[in-house]
């Protein structure tokens, strides 16, 4: 059995989801998708970051406890997940009592091994961030990443002893190159490590919404230190801690090293250094890789409420469906970079790729189907046009090492390619000039219909980790199964070689209803 472990980051309370929340659980959930597809025991994770300081802060600015705001602000992001058709395993919430009991635990591991000692912090603080910043990092006095104010503080704190694995991280990821990606963010990571760590303070005393540290009830854990530690409640560190390697403890650990963090370039830091460290120091393996990807921008400005630039999720998904935000999101920009988004541009992506494109090679396949066949898919003595289908076979067989490298836009992008080239067959060979009265005309007509058809299978395929509703109402049209492994049985490489054919090996009667052959995507 292959194991993989995907999450995004845990999300903060202080206020509904947004765009950059959206995007980093779609990434999350089509390689979920993908990995189940291609065989793998699958455990997918998101959920919310309900502690510190800002939570306490917003909370009395609504006049509400922070646990209220905590309840009411954590289904919001529930209700956009299920819009999104987020296939996540656990939504873990930083107040669950296994996750307070892991943090607590963990805690207290580090201090009796010495790695974690109490002392006095004076430094700058970014609350909207919740991270300690230099006097170097200022620019002008405010946080380097948000741009607002930072504060000073200065009390009492528990630390983390970062410079004692410094060289042992440094190590690490320059021996394993697929662990930071993409490639290119390693460099910044380096460039951190090799100025020198200071010890992390991991505890405050100035606010009391937060996990106590245990046997000093007087300091709360730093918000990050709890976060961080979310990856290994949801997948059982508690059993793992009670059993060890077995009576499913081991699980844990077939699992977590086998992690896939999807996190915003702007938290690599915390995930890529200050992770690692607490891993290694709590004697855990380090996760497999930490994916950052850009943000999402408007007029080539980061989305803020002050702006007045920011973009609704739930609007685009009641307007156009949850497909195509997730189409759009996906298709628009290669791993790792920032994307400006154009709501001129999402419409034009949303007609011309899938309305005009997908939408219309199946609706009209499906009518030609009706109208020439009775609605029946010519068995494999028909024939099929195999230069198409080998495209759409090698396709297949790269996808695992595209899915790895999170490269979404150039799957999409073979994707629709081959989508357009079905449709480039079907106008080529006009299957509707075609006398199928004839012997030679009703051969050909069979041939290209069938090639057709096994061609949007194949086609639903490649979409589906990507638009998982529209995949499943081709295959209700189609009169096939929802991809599942079972159902599928993909060759270990990934491909699909010959399956999609041996569907349809004998003659097959899609479904003719009207619901089914119902439009996808209607023009905007």
């Amino acid at each position: 059995m292959r194991y993989f472990f995907v999450t995004t980051p845990i999300y903060y309370v202080n206020d509904k989801p947004h765009i950059g929340h959206a995007y980093s659980t779609i990434i999350a959930d089509s390689v979920a998708r993908f990995k189940r597809l291609s065989g793998y025991r699958v455990f997918f994770m998101t959920g919310t970051d309900e502690h510190g300081l800002k939570i306490e802060r917003e909370a009395a600015a609504r006049a509400v406890t922070p646990r209220k705001l905590a309840d009411d602000v954590h289904t919001k992001f529930k209700d956009l997940f299920k819009l999104l058709n987020i296939s996540f395993d656990r939504f873990i919430r930083t107040t669950d009592p296994d996750h307070e009991s892991t943090v607590q635990t963990a805690f207290k591991k580090l201090l009796e091994k010495g790695d974690v000692y109490l002392s006095e912090y004076e430094g700058w603080y970014c609350v909207p961030d919740e991270t300690f910043l230099t006097e170097k990092s200022l620019v002008e006095g405010n946080c380097p990443q948000c741009g607002r104010a930072a504060a000073r503080v200065k009390e009492k704190s528990y630390f983390l002893k970062l410079g004692k694995y410094e060289s042992r991280l440094l190590d690490y990821i320059e021996s394993h190159p697929g662990f930071i990606k993409p490639s290119f963010r390693k460099n910044e990571v380096v460039s951190f490590l090799k100025e020198g760590l200071n010890d992390l303070s991991i505890s405050r005393t100035s606010f009391v919404w937060g996990i106590p540290v245990p046997g000093d009830e007087n300091h709360v854990i730093y918000v990050w230190f709890d976060a961080l530690l979310n990856y290994l409640t949801g997948i059982g560190f508690g059993d793992y801690l009670k059993y060890g390697n077995k009576n499913g403890g081991e699980t844990f650990l077939r699992f977590f090293k086998t992690a896939n963090h999807v996190v915003g370039k702007d938290i690599l830091k915390f995930h890529s250094v200050y992770w690692p460290i607490m891993l290694f120091a709590l004697d855990l393996p380090l996760p497999e890789t930490i994916f950052a990807h850009g943000w999402w921008l408007m007029d080539n400005k980061k989305m803020s409420k002050s702006l007045g630039n920011v973009v609704d999720p739930l609007d685009l998904i009641s307007e156009y469906g949850a497909d195509a935000l997730r189409y759009y999101l996906l298709r628009e920009v290669p791993p790792g970079l920032d994307g400006d988004f154009n709501p001129d541009n999402f419409i034009t992506r949303y007609n011309s790729d899938l309305a005009n494109d997908l939408g219309n090679l199946v609706s009209r396949s499906a009518a030609m189907l009706a109208k020439y066949m009775g609605g029946e898919i010519p068995g494999a003595s028909a024939g099929e046009d195999n230069p198409l289908l080998s495209f759409a076979d090698d396709l297949a067989g790269g996808l695992n090492e595209r899915y790895d490298n999170y490269e979404f836009s150039k799957i999409l992008e073979d994707a629709f390619r081959f989508v357009n080239m079905v449709n480039k067959y079907i106008n080529d060979n006009a299957p509707w000039k075609l006398n199928p009265e004839e012997e030679d005309g009703l051969k050909t007509l069979k041939k290209i219909l069938r090639t057709a058809f096994v061609s949007i299978y194949y086609a639903s395929y490649f979409i589906y980790p990507f638009m998982p509703e529209t995949s499943g109402k081709i295959n209700a049209l189609l009169n096939v199964g929802p991809f599942e492994f079972e159902n599928v049985k993909i060759e270990r490489g990934g491909g699909l070689k010959g399956f999609a054919g041996g569907i349809f090996n004998r003659a097959h009667k899609i479904n003719m209803d009207e619901k089914a052959r119902g439009v996808l995507f209607p023009k905007k």
